[in-house]
């Protein structure tokens, strides 16, 4: 597996312990030198890998696309996965939602002061963040995720939403004062989450997408 952008080798820790074999690229030394102690690790850039054309059985993609706001440099990540998984191989993207800000800011009961008002609504309207608090980002629909891939020259593609519609409902809990989100609400949330899956309105509820397709 190839796991670009990957950081300091969150995703590629629980990939390794579970027995794949696991190569890491990303853009940062520091989080090169963190990852180097779980994986082999490079520093490089997903719109222009060293890896060979169909060299890896999967490669993921779960920082870059929300950190590429240009939509040629998002083209280039995909087609740079797309040529160097094998074929019948996968690559998983992972994006954020177009309206994750939406319903986050809601559940910290301050969407509706001027701080927040207008950065949200900015998103909304253009898809972008380039304000404080928060870094550079570009967030999907999530069916524009799945056309950035199929141009890409993959098939079979599908997006499903992580968190599920229900996520924002736990997180306002978790904001309140109390015991937090009981059991028996993380469970719902859970069971939300697996009944919307083949409903692709109900993608636009999640906080982050993720698009997965063939070579």
């Amino acid at each position: 597996m190839l796991d670009v952008g990957g950081g300091p080798g969150v995703h590629a820790k629980w990939l390794v312990e579970d027995g794949y074999t696991v190569a890491l690229v990303d853009p940062i030394p520091r989080h090169v030198e963190q990852a180097s102690a779980i994986c082999s690790a490079s520093l490089g850039d997903a719109r222009a890998l060293d890896a060979s054309d169909d060299s890896y059985d999967v490669v993921q993609l779960l920082g870059p696309l929300y950190h590429l706001p240009d939509p040629a440099d998002r083209r280039r990540a995909l087609a740079e996965a797309q040529r160097v998984v094998k074929p019948g191989g996968l690559v998983a993207a992972a994006a954020i939602n177009r309206y994750a800000s939406l319903f986050e800011h809601v559940t910290y009961a301050h969407l509706h002061t001027d701080r927040m008002y207008e950065p949200v609504s900015k998103i909304l309207r253009t898809a972008v963040h380039d304000g404080a608090h928060f870094t550079l980002a570009y967030f999907h629909r999530a069916e524009e995720l799945a056309d950035e891939l199929r141009e890409a020259g993959l098939t079979k593609v599908e997006v499903f939403g992580i968190e599920g519609p229900a996520w924002s409902l736990v997180k306002a809990v978790e904001q309140q004062p109390g015991e937090g989100p009981t059991d028996d609400l993380i469970a719902s949330a859970m069971a939300a989450a697996r009944m919307a899956e083949p409903y692709p309105e109900l993608l636009a509820a999640s906080s982050h997408l993720l698009a997965v397709g063939h070579s």
